[in-house]
């Protein structure tokens, strides 16, 4: 039986795993080795070694609600598009209101963690600590979460760029840029296209002479900002969107999606468009990188051939001379040194784990992991869920598949991630964030039913179905249930409009036909919902309705 837990790291997925195991009344202790929690959003002027690393004017781009954690919302005055030091200031009101710090030890790393000698018996771990003073201290848990991400070992490819050697500037990795300060009037190379080295481009492009970006495949760009001024996940981030590519081809889907996208800017004619489909990879999200681009601040260039001196030649042969600075915006090797090599179950590229969170080999399952996964939304909710998920397995609320089975399900996903994403080593943890999240929701117990709130609560139900996928959602039954939840979803609109009200605006009125389309609308996604059960659950509605109506004598 599990009572005592490792926690190792305090950043967000940390911050819920130990607030998850509270609430399961087992007794953890966070292992942190800096001076502070936030993890990735703990900004340093200067980077630490294993450590994840941001710059001075990182604002994340996913937007406030579908960000924040299941009962604990996101002050609603706070921007819609946070800076990181709103989002730290975030975490530490979560940690001070549910009591978490006390759970903390700081400037504490892990050196280690392996299985004690009676393993097979008890499913205990020894884990080997230092402190800020050098001091190691050994202790015994019985069961272990990792929380220590994968944006700590930054991936600097040398070997792939020829004639590296002889380049006369600067160069480093995107991990160890904190602001534009050493490219005033220089000629920049960005390589990589992925949002860091969209963000630094853009950022570079204001005090640089001139600013190229060095991309091997492309990538399609979404904004921000989308129909009506809306958080683009907000607007698209749906269960209609997620039913709708449930039922409809891929390929629709893709060509729907890039039509769209090329409607606000060519991507042909900015010489961005990628060689894969618009959802076979996660695509950069960036305002200000077409106008960049549109303005020549920024130059799009392929991939680089080889480096002379000071200057660059890519592969179409064209050259860039006096070449004063390069950024590697090239990705992040992830790795758990803490761990033996026997602890961790490899499948293809990536470590294999059951439903992205437990070692399926071991013979008991008490090891997870935490927040290592990557989907078009962020992870607080997504390592939430899987927190929720591992306590409750670790209380024994839940059990797990045989070894035999988690191990088909690790092969069987590692297939499935190739088939649908563009993978390499460094992208192998790729998910559909809605999918993923009602999948360990089932789990748990805590996955909404459209078609039960359909006949008991219409009202929740058309913005649980037409709203965005808020993580209010897994918190209105089940385990954990919060009695704020529906609140919080009626009125998530709300505290997206509440930091744009910073003048008094007088309102227009609204089309008599608006009302008529909703409904129409409705009707239209009621029917498609209730196929989509049907398709997948031939019984569901007729169990439902035998409890909604029942027959009586």
């Amino acid at each position: 039986m599990v009572h005592t837990v490792a926690v190792i790291g305090a950043g967000p997925a940390g911050l819920t795993s130990i607030k998850a195991c509270l609430e399961e009344g087992l007794v953890p202790t966070c292992f942190e080795s800096s001076d502070d929690m936030g993890g990735l959003w703990k900004f340093k002027e200067v980077s630490e070694p294993n450590r994840a690393s941001i710059y001075r004017s990182l604002t994340i781009n996913i937007s406030k609600e579908m960000m924040c954690y299941s009962d604990f919302p996101i002050p609603a005055d706070y921007p819609n598009y946070m800076h990181h030091s709103k989002i730290l200031k975030y975490f530490r009101m979560y940690a001070e209101h549910f009591k978490l710090l006390q759970h903390i030890r700081f400037q504490t790393s892990v050196k280690s963690v392996r299985q004690r000698k009676d393993f097979s018996h008890t499913g205990q771990w020894q884990v080997v600590t230092e402190n800020k003073d050098g001091q190691e201290e050994r202790h015994v848990f019985d069961a272990v979460i990792c929380c220590s991400g994968h944006y700590n070992y930054p991936n600097l490819p040398l070997k792939d760029f020829p004639g590296i050697e002889t380049f006369q500037g600067k160069y480093f990795h995107s991990w160890d840029y904190k602001g534009p300060e050493d490219m005033y009037g220089k000629r920049v190379v960005v390589i990589g296209i992925g949002n860091s080295g969209g963000d630094i481009a853009v950022e570079g492009s204001r005090v640089a002479e001139q600013v190229y970006m060095s991309t091997r495949r492309g990538a399609w760009v979404i904004r921000q900002v989308s129909v009506n001024g809306l958080p683009v996940d907000m607007k698209y981030n749906t269960r209609f969107v997620h039913i709708l590519f449930q039922l409809l081809p891929l390929r629709f889907l893709n060509s729907l999606g890039e039509k769209k996208l090329n409607a606000m800017y060519d991507h042909t004619m900015y010489a961005l468009k990628p060689k894969h489909r618009l959802f076979s990879q996660i695509p950069v999200i960036n305002d200000d990188l077409p106008f960049k681009i549109l303005s020549g601040a920024v130059i799009v260039k392929p991939n680089v051939k080889e480096i002379q001196g000071s200057t660059v030649v890519f592969d179409d042969d064209s050259i860039v001379e006096k070449v004063d600075l390069i950024v590697f915006a090239t990705g992040y090797n992830y790795d758990f040194p803490y761990l033996a090599n026997n602890a961790v179950y490899k499948s293809g590229h990536r470590v294999g784990l059951y439903k992205h969170v437990f070692s399926p080999h071991l013979e008991h399952p008490t090891l997870a992991v935490v927040g290592f996964i990557h989907a078009l939304g962020a992870i607080m909710p997504q390592a939430e869920m899987q927190a929720r998920w591992v306590s409750r397995v670790f209380k024994g609320h839940k059990k797990l598949p045989s070894n035999q089975i988690m191990i088909k399900a690790v092969e069987n996903d590692t297939k499935a991630i190739e088939k649908n994403y563009v993978v390499s080593k460094l992208t192998p943890l790729h998910v559909d964030f809605v999918s993923y999240m009602d999948d360990i929701a089932g789990e748990v117990g805590v996955r909404p039913s459209l078609l039960w709130l359909f006949f008991t609560d219409y009202p929740l139900f058309k913005r649980v179905f037409w709203g965005p996928v808020t993580a209010y959602q897994y918190r209105l039954l089940g385990p954990g249930k919060w009695e704020g939840a529906r609140k919080a979803i009626f009125t998530q609109f709300d505290r997206m409009h509440r930091p744009l009200k910073t003048r008094e605006m007088v309102d227009q009125e609204s089309s008599a036909a608006s009302p008529l389309i909703k409904l129409s609308l409705t009707i239209m996604a009621g029917g498609a919902a209730m196929y989509y059960i049907h398709v997948r659950n031939p019984n569901a509605i007729s169990i439902l309705m035998s409890k909604v109506c029942p027959q009586t004598v």
